[in-house]
């Protein structure tokens, strides 16, 4: 049987700062500098003089050809940066549809600006708040959110999204936003 053994963990000492760390396991071969703010700078710094100095990085953005390939690229594309996106769209491609809510009845605690007046021709507002909620502005996210929050507001409205069978077990369930 074939013994295991557990490498030592051994501490470095940070280039910069001169105190002792324990360098990351996935890059702990390469690792000369510790997390801290201050020494990550003198890393970059450090790695950056290195590139400059080296033989490959020494004039590597400079000559002739460079330059030739940058002004031909700025003369194809004059302004790129002005551009709005193409359509003027934003990073959410899908349209979202507002929903038909089943009528109830007519409270006097409503009044001119009841919530669903006021979110309904607002879908920016909430594909903006639901992106503020979850943290997360990428499209797939804000869509699996929307899901979980459609649902919420339905068993809050007491419309369910598919119609219970009967039994004990398809009682309606509570849902959370995790």
């Amino acid at each position: 049987m074939k013994k295991i053994t557990r490498r030592k963990k051994r501490k470095r000492k940070c280039r910069h700062c001169r105190e002792f760390y324990l360098p990351d396991p996935r890059n702990r071969w390469h690792q000369r500098y510790c997390s801290k703010p201050e020494c990550r700078k003198a890393s970059k710094a450090d790695g950056q003089r290195r590139w400059l100095t080296s033989p490959k990085g020494r004039g590597y953005f400079e000559g002739e050809d460079n330059i030739r390939r940058v002004r031909e690229w700025r003369a194809a594309h004059p302004e790129y940066w002005k551009r709005e996106r193409a359509g003027g769209r934003d990073a959410l491609q899908d349209v979202l549809f507002g929903e038909v809510v089943a009528a109830q009845g007519v409270s006097g605690r409503l009044n001119a600006s009841a919530l669903q007046d006021l979110l309904t021709p607002q879908p920016a507002l909430l594909v903006g708040l639901i992106a503020k909620l979850t943290g997360n502005a990428l499209q797939d996210d804000i869509a699996e959110a929307s899901r979980r929050l459609i649902i919420l507001g339905r068993d809050i409205l007491q419309t369910p999204l598919i119609k219970p069978k009967g039994g004990i077990g398809d009682a309606a369930k509570t849902h959370t936003m995790s």
